[in-house]
């Protein structure tokens, strides 16, 4: 018994004291938080949404999406159009992820556009999107559905 309070003991230890903190629980990188895709019954497109992290001290940029469930997959913004309404644009150069910085993918504004859907996700599945980077590179992830946001 007591081999087992002193192996709970070390674990404890480990967890707790300040000594054995873990480094790779820091990041340095991109990250990507908080995705989640819509797509309306009947559309034949949907958006992607995130909050995209760098970690890192250099700027670096988002060129790039892709996914298997469209025929074009894009990063789009939205502007004022001539008639005070807003548009929808591509933006082929992409975003600038700022440095040490956090940069929002969001309803009404920068978003990935599936365009051309092959299939239609169901609310709660996922989406397997790939993100390319300037400096990050190639980032690819699986986002929830939820149509509800």
């Amino acid at each position: 018994m007591n081999i087992l309070k002193t192996a709970l003991a070390a674990a404890v230890a480990a967890v707790t004291l300040p000594a054995f903190t873990l480094p790779a629980l820091a990041h340095d990188g991109v990250m990507i938080n908080d995705a989640y895709a819509r797509f309306m019954p009947g559309a034949m497109a949907g958006a992607a949404f995130m909050l995209i992290e760098n970690h890192t001290s250099e700027d670096d940029r988002l060129i790039g999406a892709a996914a298997t469930i469209a025929e074009k997959v894009e990063l789009h913004t939205h502007v004022h159009g001539n008639d005070g309404t807003m548009q929808m644009v591509p933006v082929p150069e992409g975003f600038v992820i700022p440095a040490q910085d956090v940069h929002e993918l969001k309803r009404g504004g920068d978003h990935v556009m599936f365009m051309g859907l092959k299939e239609h996700p169901a609310e709660g599945s996922t989406v397997h999107l790939t993100l390319t980077f300037e400096k990050a590179g190639v980032i690819e992830i699986d986002v929830p559905v939820d149509n509800k946001r």
